[in-house]
């Protein structure tokens, strides 16, 4: 029982994310709001009211900051992980767009499954070795149209992709110790004030010109939205990692990218060629197999 409220916690998570990638593309072209600016306000103010609402409701936040272990790990999990996967993630969005952004980061689980087999010191079974390749290779499509020499995204795009990919795995598999010791909510709530905190630094974001715009209709509403769905999204998406593996989690998560694809067609009007497309059911033929094997395994391994 345990396990499918993981997934439906992964599930509906990844929608909401997914849902925000488009969001946060229209903001990007419809105003002069740069990525850092946007990041900055989304995680303080998304961390503080987390955490706001967790001193109203009379739980304790700030014991976390007297374990000097713990407290580096927050820190290394809300400057490398999310802000490190909020970041690229909308850099990839700025550089070509959201459903691209988003198909970038669902090679994330691969990483973690190399990074799975290589602290264990075993290959990858074969179902995943088998869905490896089947979601490079509906990949493939979707990046070239089928065409060997025509890669339809930039290189800039393609850099802050692998990124994005490189940080959603880390985002997926470090904080698992964290919040079991601390709670999901307060690891949440940290890691976006640490996050934007130390973005605002660096940005120096007081002297920023930009603020005018959070002003203007609909950039203020849309914002809010943005920030609000994009935080639930993440406590459900970290959530469901009490009940599930993170290989599972990373897996299931590929409705992310499906929903943004699909907003994105219906909203922004984005068309996407034939052996696009095709690249989409490969996908999610290999994701449906993997989920499938998985379920079997655990089973299997249950049942010993």
């Amino acid at each position: 029982m345990d396990r499918w409220k993981g997934i439906v916690l992964i599930i509906i998570g990844s929608m909401l994310w997914g849902a925000t990638g488009p969001m946060m593309e229209w903001v990007l072209n419809n105003s002069s709001i740069s990525v850092p600016f946007f990041l900055t306000i989304r995680l303080i103010t998304a961390g503080a009211c987390i955490l706001l609402f967790m001193k109203i409701r009379g739980q304790e936040i700030f014991n976390i900051w007297k374990e000097r272990i713990w407290l580096k790990q927050l820190i290394i999990f809300g400057i490398f992980g999310m802000l490190g996967v909020q970041y690229t993630f909308l850099a990839a969005i700025e550089a070509s767009n959201a459903s691209i952004a988003t198909l970038l980061q669902f090679v994330g689980p691969i990483y973690i499954i190399l990074y799975i087999s290589w602290k264990s010191k075993m290959f990858p079974p074969k179902y995943q070795i088998v869905g490896i390749i089947g979601t490079l290779v509906g990949l493939f499509f979707l990046l070239t149209n089928a065409k060997v020499d025509q890669l339809l995204i930039s290189k800039e795009a393609l850099f802050w992709g692998i990124c994005v990919g490189v940080a959603f795995a880390l985002y997926t598999v470090y904080p698992a110790r964290l919040m079991k010791e601390w709670g999901v909510l307060v690891i949440v709530g940290w890691a976006m004030l640490v996050g934007g905190i130390v973005l605002a630094i660096v940005t120096q974001v007081w002297k920023s010109d930009e603020w005018g715009n959070l002003a203007e209709f609909p950039i203020n509403i849309m914002t809010a939205v943005i920030i609000l769905i994009g935080t639930i999204a993440f406590i459900l998406f970290l959530s469901s990692m009490k009940y599930i593996t993170a290989v599972e989690t990373s897996i299931l998560s590929s409705v992310e990218p499906l929903t943004a694809m699909i907003i994105s067609v219906i909203w922004l009007g984005q068309i996407l060629g034939a052996w696009q497309y095709f690249g989409v059911v490969v996908m999610l033929i290999f994701v449906t197999w993997l989920s499938i094997a998985g379920e079997f395994k655990w089973k299997k391994r249950k049942s010993a």
